[in-house]
């Protein structure tokens, strides 16, 4: 079991990792050892987490998300699986208890005071001042 909050604990046979050969350079280590992790979590069938929960995860998850609700993230960036796997599984607990987290409550909305309405009209007033002295300079005689 791999704890995420007090209320939340996911069980490891819910997270499937698969290991694939990492990209870019690396030379002869790249080319022949699978380091790189692809993890994979189904959230919406997860029994670990609860409904809003699981709703915000897929808010948050964004592009990484499949359309069946399976979570997917690539680590690739150590030279050994185990970095990437601890790395990949560290993302995973992080956005879950970012989901977690209640939502903010929602903005109050409250009108401007009138001190604030009044240095926005005063600066309004000279930049149109200083705008204004940009013209074509007028002879007076």
């Amino acid at each position: 079991m791999i704890e995420i909050t007090p209320a939340i604990a996911l069980d490891e046979s819910e997270i499937v990792e698969r290991f694939i050969r990492a990209a870019g350079p690396g030379g002869q280590n790249v080319n022949k050892v699978s380091t790189a992790v692809e993890l994979r979590f189904d959230v919406r069938r997860s029994r670990a987490l609860p409904n809003d929960v699981a709703i915000r995860l897929m808010k948050l998850a964004g592009r990484r998300l499949t359309q069946e609700g399976v979570l997917v993230l690539v680590a690739m960036t150590h030279r050994t699986q185990e970095r990437n796997r601890a790395d990949a599984l560290d993302r995973l607990v992080e956005l879950i208890r970012k989901a977690a987290e209640p939502p903010p409550a929602p903005r109050k909305k409250t009108k401007p005071t009138l001190a604030s309405k009044t240095r926005r009209l005063d600066t309004k007033v000279r930049r149109g001042g200083i705008k204004a002295a940009r013209g074509r300079v007028r002879g007076d005689d």
